[in-house]
């Protein structure tokens, strides 16, 4: 368990957390968490540069496509996109990436906070991380990656999928069918 000794201002005001939602916070990705992050294949990755402005970045790949090294440590890939690298300027001023990972379907999701480190190709080909994607276009190729430190992850609950109806195929269908963009 991660211990937080500082109360906030927001748990002063509304109450402190759980002891079970305290204890779920780990130092480190235990089995359910690996597995949960094994089968899933998209994540969102939010970074911050050095004065706090914040970028998040959807990632996506066949189940696996995130590699998890060991219980503190993911390998990321990073697939050629639109060149804007704004996650990667914002690692490289400040470290410190949050990750939340889907399985479509599921309702569960797991999180990963950490520090990250850019790889080169090569790093990651040594380490047998290939790039794995549905539907490949001509710019699907692995320019390099991001080997994740973790310091805090979890399984969260499904709360928020819950009230958003994600997943409700019917829901769905009438965003396909009357889809503003």
């Amino acid at each position: 368990m991660v211990e937080r000794t500082v109360t906030n201002r927001f748990q002063t005001q509304f109450g402190p957390p759980s002891e079970r939602a305290r204890e779920k916070v780990r130092d480190r990705m235990e089995q359910p968490i690996q597995e949960f992050i094994r089968h899933a294949p998209f994540a969102v990755m939010a970074t911050s540069n050095d004065r706090g402005e914040c970028d998040a970045s959807p990632k996506g790949g066949t189940p696996g496509f995130v590699l998890v090294v060991d219980e503190r440590h993911l390998l990321l890939p990073d697939v050629k996109g639109n060149r804007l690298f704004q996650s990667y300027d914002n690692i490289d001023a400040n470290g410190r990436v949050g990750l939340i990972f889907f399985i479509p379907g599921l309702n569960q999701t797991a999180r990963v906070n950490g520090t990250a480190n850019v790889v080169d190709a090569e790093e990651m080909e040594r380490r047998s991380v290939e790039l794995s994607v549905y539907e490949p276009d001509e710019n699907a190729q692995m320019l390099q990656g991001l080997l994740i430190e973790v310091e805090e992850a979890y399984l969260h609950c499904p709360r928020a999928l819950n009230f958003s109806s994600l997943w409700d195929t019917e829901t769905i269908e009438n965003n396909r069918r009357e889809s503003p963009i």
